[in-house]
């Protein structure tokens, strides 16, 4: 049974014709010990890596082949300053952070990886921000509902807004 948030993304965004990356998470989840929430997995294989409306890029796992198949290599230098994250959390204590995706203006969509895969937040971390602004935002929902409300403009967690219209297209890596 598909995802409902999964099923809800492809309505307001068209996977593409030549479908997603097929990635054994079984294997990954052996030698990484890390499993991956089920509607980031059902995106992949659906869509694979690549960009929503040229602004939003997806890693994956490794895919031969993907520019975008950096999932478990990833750091980034907005972890160098957590303590604004920390301050929009319950407990003194930030959870791991996991990269997932980036923006055309630098910012980073990360999952705050506590508890249940799937009942992981997306925290983003803006590059670019009004002084005296926090540089981070935290969606109550995961990564598929998170696509959804930014391409619906419930949210607007990047440095540049994305366009709410109808019409979005993802670019698989196989296009780009």
């Amino acid at each position: 049974m598909p995802h409902r948030a999964v099923a809800r993304l492809r309505e307001v965004l068209p996977p593409p014709v030549s479908g997603g990356d097929s990635i054994d998470w079984q294997e990954i989840q052996r030698t990484t010990g890390l499993t991956l929430p089920v509607d980031y997995r059902e995106f992949v294989e659906s869509y694979g890596g690549g960009e929503i409306d040229e602004y939003l890029s997806i890693s994956t796992p490794p895919v031969p082949g993907s520019a975008y198949g950096d999932l478990l290599d990833r750091t980034d230098p907005a972890l160098s300053h957590p303590e604004h994250l920390l301050a929009l959390l319950p407990g003194s204590e930030l959870p791991s952070l996991l990269p997932f995706a980036d923006s055309a203006s630098s910012d980073v969509a990360f999952w705050l990886c506590e508890g249940a895969p799937d009942d992981w937040p997306v925290a983003i971390f803006r590059r670019q921000t009004p002084y005296g602004m926090n540089r981070w935002t935290v969606f109550d929902g995961g990564m598929a509902s998170f696509c959804v409300a930014v391409l619906t403009g419930k949210v607007n967690p990047f440095s540049e807004r994305l366009s709410a219209e109808d019409r979005h297209e993802f670019l698989t890596w196989r296009r780009v």
